[in-house]
């Protein structure tokens, strides 16, 4: 038996001869090769179309369509018109220049001679099989680069929702909401929050008289010494706007002690607040710390547009908040008797007065946060 030159090789035959074609399968079935025949152009395309080969072995002259005509019809398709073609010709010059401007990678010309016949067919399929390896690799080359296109996209998406959730969250609660992939909660619901109102006592005036430039100055330090005590209890910023700053904790991601967080980071930005007043006042600037703080049932969410959302509460308890911070004094944190209940064995505090808060039919009590908290005291972790 021959040796096989490329058992996977296929060669489609065409030819309107019988005898040609068993000639042809002769030479070429014992090397190894895979043959398909047909007897005319029309059959031939036919037969690519159901079984794609390697390489076409065609005559020229043949009924219905000519080698001519095939070779055109392969050469105008994207799925053949790098397929191998080696038309069979007689000696003519004509002829041989009409098989390459027909669009065939080779020709031969009767008689045949073995040798060549095998050698052409073997160049030309190693061409082919370059081809085939540059095309798997371009494919290849396109999924990894589609591949990576989808996963940097993918990673941009979860970047901005990230940036999106530090706007309003610690950066520790923010990533554990990526992590867990749970976009859920930040849907609207209800749920029991302490919540804190803070701002500048004197700032109004100050703002009135002020250079912009000086404005700019103290809430950049406002703002960094409150946001570190909102990062250090991990709270979630419901809004802040030029220095009033709203801050809730026990949502989205629950924690244990949202009456302590609360508190200890009211006390942590008093004392930050009171190394920065003595700074101010150096500036001649009259300005000092108050906050608020209540406890309650609040409906949360997200609320903006696309591209601009924020994530608040709505609900009495933070009108409560709000308004206790509007009756503190500089230096005072104002909580309710619910918020008390919760941390009367952490702080020294003292009655204030029952306030009538606007919007609030009943008075509220309130206590002044005079004692310091254990600054030791170990966060519970949410």
């Amino acid at each position: 038996m021959a040796e096989t030159e490329s058992p996977r090789a296929k060669i489609l035959i065409v030819d309107d001869v019988p005898a040609n074609i068993r000639m042809l399968e002769g030479i070429l079935e014992p090397r190894g090769y895979a043959i398909s025949t047909a007897t005319n152009g029309r059959e031939a395309l036919d037969r690519i179309t159901s079984d794609m080969p390697d390489l076409v072995l065609t005559d020229i002259v043949m009924p219905i369509m000519d080698g001519y005509d095939l070779c055109r019809k392969l050469r105008s398709a994207e799925t053949t018109r790098l397929l191998p073609v080696i038309m069979i010709t007689a000696s003519g010059e004509q002829e041989k220049l009409n098989t390459i401007d027909a669009g065939a990678d080779d020709f031969i010309v009767k008689p045949l001679n073995r040798a060549e016949l095998l050698a052409r067919v073997r160049s030309l399929l190693r061409v082919k099989d370059y081809q085939d390896q540059l095309k798997a690799k371009s494919l290849e080359l396109a999924e990894i680069n589609r591949t990576l296109e989808q996963r940097v996209t993918e990673q941009v998406t979860e970047l901005e929702r990230l940036n999106q959730l530090r706007r309003f969250l610690s950066p520790p609660l923010a990533e554990a909401i990526m992590s867990a992939n749970d976009q859920s909660l930040l849907e609207d619901h209800r749920r029991h929050i302490a919540v804190v109102f803070a701002d500048l006592r004197g700032f109004t005036a100050f703002s009135e008289t002020a250079e912009p430039e000086e404005l700019m100055a103290v809430l950049r330090e406002y703002h960094e010494a409150a946001g570190a005590q909102v990062r250090l209890f991990e709270g979630t910023v419901g809004f802040f706007a030029g220095d009033g700053l709203m801050v809730f904790f026990n949502d989205p991601v629950p924690c244990p002690d949202p009456a302590a967080r609360a508190v200890r980071m009211a006390v942590g930005m008093r004392r930050e607040l009171q190394a920065l007043a003595a700074s101010w006042h150096k500036r001649e600037y009259d300005l000092g710390f108050g906050a608020g703080i209540a406890m309650g049932y609040a409906t949360l969410g997200k609320v903006g547009f696309e591209g601009r959302f924020d994530y608040t509460a709505i609900g009495s308890v933070v009108n409560q908040a709000s308004r206790l911070c509007a009756e503190a004094g500089p230096g005072q944190i104002l909580i309710t008797q619910r918020v008390l209940t919760d941390v009367e064995q952490l702080v020294n505090c003292e009655h204030v007065g029952d306030f009538e808060l606007k919007g609030f039919h009943r008075s509220v009590s309130a206590y002044n946060v005079v004692g310091a908290l254990d600054p030791t005291a170990e966060i519970v972790p949410t």
